[in-house]
């Protein structure tokens, strides 16, 4: 009968080591049934659970893998396997596998120390955790750093509710973003990203720009805030609040689109996810000639919004055709991915709005950026803490990987 190994190696890393143990290995005709490697700072830490031939061959292999480690200075430990342990492995492999992210501008032990006792209480465990932000220099942190760390945890998740509840109280006590989700094949796999405008791509409600002009600006910001938060109906509202603007000059428009602030990390985001085939467009409850001027400058694929009536060279206080609400973004969503051939589970989308709740819904991944607290709390997703381009590390993609594209 063969034996199982469990050999783990560390200490300074250096050239060859790799290919000097897998030589060892392939000399004792050893079959190799699960490795793993990593270096930090320099260090390498490496495992290899191995199956060797019996009649002595595992002393054999202990003494040349011991032998030339210790040639090199390297800690080895190798651990026989039992089959009832190995066994027991084996069946974890049927197990939900799960993604917990963690943003933050800096990344602290009692961050760690915060989630990993969450993810300990529900009975998950942990696989792996990886650094999908780059290095942190030492001393001040640059302006609007940005860190993630990635848990890839599994297990029989009992309470999923609570599992997020908890997630989401460690998030609010330390002012991070935790993001947990299903570790699926959709999750690397998105094709179509849906984005609301005013507040989520801009730092702005046009709107509340445009009636500043018109001087109305208190009156339609109460209704705004009011209809955002989702006390009132969304399309109500915005006819009353277009109503206010009757009267103001065409060039005031102008004068606001070319003020617009882009949100931090929209520009990066956009451009990388146009470099890896994504299809982007913007699904606003906001005004088309704005959404029009963004599309432009960042190279949005689709742009549906509301056309706000002109004649005479000024606002006459109305919309032309249907108002985009929470539903008919909803809409617009789906009958965009059907012509895309894109299944709802490869669709992304990101408001902050309580009309934007329709479409965070129905998409595969719903993101709450820096939203209202009834849309954060209903949101499966939210992001609060860093820019729009930390969708990229919920896509798994680190900063190594965004700076090959």
């Amino acid at each position: 009968m063969n034996d199982i190994l469990l050999i783990t190696i560390s200490g300074e890393d250096q050239p060859g080591l790799t290919v000097g143990i897998t030589t060892i290995l392939a000399e004792h005709s050893v079959n190799i049934l699960d490795i793993g490697q990593a270096v930090i700072h320099a260090t390498l830490s490496m495992g290899v659970l191995v199956e060797v031939p019996g009649g002595g061959g595992q002393a054999l292999v202990s003494d040349a893998v011991s032998s030339y480690a210790q040639e090199r200075g390297m800690r080895t430990r190798i651990n026989p396997i039992t089959p009832d342990s190995y066994g027991h492995w084996l069946e974890g492999q049927g197990r939900a596998r799960y993604i917990i992210t963690l943003l933050a501008r800096k990344i602290t032990a009692d961050q760690l120390a915060r989630v990993t006792a969450v993810v300990c209480h529900h009975g998950l465990n942990i696989d792996g955790i990886n650094r999908l932000s780059g290095r942190i220099p030492l001393g001040e942190l640059p302006a609007l750093s940005k860190a993630c760390v990635e848990f890839s945890v599994r297990g029989l998740l009992q309470n999923s509710a609570a599992f997020r509840r908890d997630l989401l109280e460690v998030a609010g006590a330390l002012e991070v973003d935790l993001a947990f989700q299903q570790d699926n094949m959709y999750r690397r796999n998105r094709r179509l990203v849906a984005f609301d405008m005013d507040s989520t791509l801009i730092e702005a409600e046009v709107i509340d720009e445009l009636a500043a002009l018109a001087g109305v600006g208190e009156q339609v910001s109460a209704i705004t805030e009011r209809a955002m938060r989702g006390e009132i109906d969304f399309s109500e509202s915005f006819r009353a609040r277009v109503a206010l603007l009757a009267g103001l000059d065409e060039g005031a428009l102008q004068q606001v689109a070319s003020e617009l602030k882009i949100t931090e990390g929209a520009e990066h985001l956009i451009s990388t996810l146009r470099t890896l085939g994504y299809k982007t467009v913007i699904l606003s409850g906001g005004f088309t000639y704005f959404a029009r001027h963004l599309q432009a400058r960042l190279g949005i694929d689709y742009v549906y919004a509301n056309e706000l009536d002109i004649a005479g060279g000024v606002v006459t206080g109305d919309v032309r055709g249907t108002i985009v609400d929470g539903a008919r973004k909803a809409e617009l969503l789906r009958q965009l991915a059907q012509e895309e051939g894109i299944d709802l589970q490869q669709v992304i989308a990101v408001g902050d709005g309580a009309n934007d709740l329709p479409m965070l819904s129905i998409a595969g991944l719903g993101i709450a950026f820096r939203a209202k607290p009834l849309v954060k709390k209903s949101a499966e997703q939210s992001i609060s803490t860093l820019g729009l381009d930390a969708i990229l590390y919920l896509l798994g993609f680190s900063d190594m990987d965004q700076r090959q594209t």
